[in-house]
Parts: C-alpha cells; sequence; structure tokens
C-alpha cells in the first residue's frame, strides 16, 4: 500500500521522539523527515531503523503532504506557515495557535463544525469535522486534553450549576516539562517527592481551557476553573481529578458518559478510578465519574487519566492527521486499545 510521507519538525524532544516511533509504526505514514535543529546530524533510534536529525532550515517540507510542528511555544507558528506554503497540512503541538493564545479557533458548541481563519481546536471528541476539513490543526495540551474530556458529557448538555467552580487537581509524569534540561527535574531532585506547582491558577493551560469552556455559552461561559498541576516522580502519564457542582442531581452519571462517549474508540469510562498503568502508552483517555455524598449542592468527582505524551500529544497528532489525511481515524494508534 502507498504509503504518505509526513515530517516532524522538533523531533528531539520528547512529543517530537514518540511522534518518530507512532509513525514508523503507522500502517498508512512513512517519515520524509526529522528536523532537529541543535542535534542536526545525531541520530535516533526507531522501531530498529535509525532515523538521522537534520536542521528545520534544511528540511525538505515540499515531500511531505503533513507535518507535525512540536517546536517549542512561540517558536512553532513561523514554521507552521512555511510548511503551509510549501503545501504541507500541519498539526501544532505547540500551543501557538490554541484558543486563549491569541488565534481564533473552531471550538465548543457554536463553532466546532465551522472554519474560521484560525486552525480548529484538534480534539477529535468535540472537533472531529471540523478537523476533517482543515489544513491545519491546532493540537490540545496535555492537561486540557485529559480536563475537557472528562468535563464534555457535562458542558455539552449545559450541566454545570449556574456560577460553579470547577476544582482540577492534575498530576503529570515529568516528560510534560519538556526535554530542555533543568535543575528541579533532576532524578535526585523529583525522585520521592510530589509537589505542585503554577499555583494560584498561574499555568499557562488555563486560558485554553476556559476558551473552550467559553465557546460552550450557559453555565459553562461564567464558570470559575481552579486548577492545580502537580508533579509525579515519574516518566509520563497524568492523572486528573476533577471536583464540578451540577445543575441537578445525576442519578447514574456513569450511563451518562458512557452515553456521551458510544462509539469513540479512545475514551474508556471506567468502572473504578483509573491508574497511569492502565493508560501509558496508550491513546486513550480513562474516565471515572461519581456522585459525591454530603454536599450542599449536587456535585461530581471525575478522574480522568492519560499519557502525555500519546493522548495528551503525539498520539492525539497522529489521530487529528489521520482525520486531516482521509484515512481510518484509528490507524497506527490501536496497540493496546480495549
Amino acid at each position: 500500500m502507498h504509503k504518505i510521507p509526513v515530517g516532524v519538525l522538533g523531533a528531539s524532544g520528547y512529543a517530537g521522539r514518540e511522534l518518530c516511533a507512532l509513525v514508523a509504526g503507522h500502517p498508512r505514514l512513512e517519515l520524509a523527515f526529522a528536523a532537529a535543529r541543535e542535534r542536526r546530524g545525531e541520530r535516533l533510534r526507531v522501531a530498529g531503523r535509525d532515523v538521522t536529525f537534520v536542521g528545520a532550515d534544511e528540511a525538505p517540507l515540499g515531500d511531505a503532504a503533513l507535518v507535525f510542528s512540536a517546536l517549542p511555544h512561540g517558536a512553532s507558528a513561523e514554521w507552521v506557515g512555511h510548511a503551509r506554503a510549501a503545501g504541507a497540512k500541519v498539526v501544532d503541538l505547540s500551543a501557538d495557535l490554541r484558543p486563549g493564545n491569541g488565534a481564533a479557533h473552531g471550538a465548543g458548541k457554536g463553532s466546532a463544525g465551522a472554519l474560521d481563519a484560525g486552525a480548529p481546536y484538534g480534539l477529535p471528541e468535540l472537533t472531529r469535522e471540523a478537523v476533517r476539513l482543515a489544513s491545519v490543526v491546532a493540537n490540545p495540551g496535555c492537561y486540557p486534553t485529559a480536563t475537557l474530556l472528562a468535563l464534555l458529557p457535562l458542558l455539552a448538555r449545559d450541566l454545570l450549576a449556574p456560577d460553579a467552580t470547577i476544582a482540577v487537581n492534575a498530576a503529570s509524569g515529568v516528560t510534560g516539562a519538556g526535554f530542555t534540561p533543568r535543575h528541579d527535574l533532576l532524578f535526585a531532585e523529583v525522585s520521592e517527592d510530589y509537589r505542585a506547582y503554577g499555583v494560584g491558577n498561574g499555568h499557562h493551560h488555563l486560558a485554553e481551557m476556559r476558551a473552550v469552556l467559553a465557546g460552550f455559552g450557559g453555565a459553562a461561559a461564567s464558570a470559575d476553573l481552579v486548577f492545580t498541576p502537580h508533579l509525579l516522580p515519574v516518566a509520563r502519564g497524568i492523572l486528573a481529578t476533577i471536583v464540578v457542582p451540577v445543575r441537578e442531581a445525576i442519578a447514574d452519571p456513569a450511563a451518562l458518559w458512557a452515553r456521551h462517549y458510544a462509539g469513540e474508540p479512545f475514551v474508556e469510562i471506567a468502572d473504578a478510578p483509573p491508574s497511569l498503568r492502565e493508560v501509558v502508552r496508550r491513546n486513550v483517555a480513562r474516565i471515572h465519574v461519581t456522585t459525591v455524598r454530603d454536599t450542599q449542592r449536587p456535585t461530581l468527582l471525575i478522574l480522568a487519566a492519560i499519557d502525555n505524551l500519546v493522548k495528551g500529544a503525539a498520539g492525539q497528532a497522529v489521530q487529528n492527521a489521520n482525520l486531516l489525511l482521509g484515512i481510518d481515524e484509528t490507524a497506527g494508534l490501536l496497540a493496546g486499545v480495549r
């Protein structure tokens, strides 16, 4: 079968390397180039073959039908433009084109089915049809992926309580901090420890999540979001714990979530709280929801687990690429999916 050439910009980072591995195992894609400016000429062993990094300025953008940009925030948008000028479609893994970061996007109830001047937000469970029609897609962040997938059944039905405060405590493995060396991420600093960061609503993913919530209107648009990320002493994975007040008591919330995600290949509704071991190296979000007892108003507790490098980054990017290229959305991503 003819394979479709794709390229990776920023291929030496954690998400970039994960992309190279996923492309290597994909039945319909082949790697046209892997670009990493500071490591040009170095080789990466992926799925039994050697990949040699080229500089971004040497990358044959015109040889690729689609380019993944895993470049740093602030540097990616320029290269998205270069790739489009060369005729390639693009999945951008940076924050540059995401909602709340200075660009208009198709996300939320009012605009999920239409394109505008910006790139659609690439959360396929929300914006699948917009992604199919697009030429550039803004791949969501890892924390927003876990949080928004957990909340979508409520958002779609306007079931948040008026003036709700959504409290999200989410813990991530250290690969979520990127590949650039930092003293506070050394093994001796992280091991046998657990700490919060970006406290007091200081994390950059908040703008993205707020923008998507606003797109739904109703109670979602006026809800407060209190987001506290934590650093786990593991390599990969995110577990988000979400407390959310709802408009009315929901007798069987798990059934509501199961109905909402019926037929979705990459969302699993669990009958027990999920663990990271259940999602690591899998392109899935595993979600558990239950009623909170003894509260003054109806409240739900939602737990969502993803692999931050797969469903939270490279796997979701491949999911979006499959849609952009008109091939089976699940191609190259079903390993480990139950």
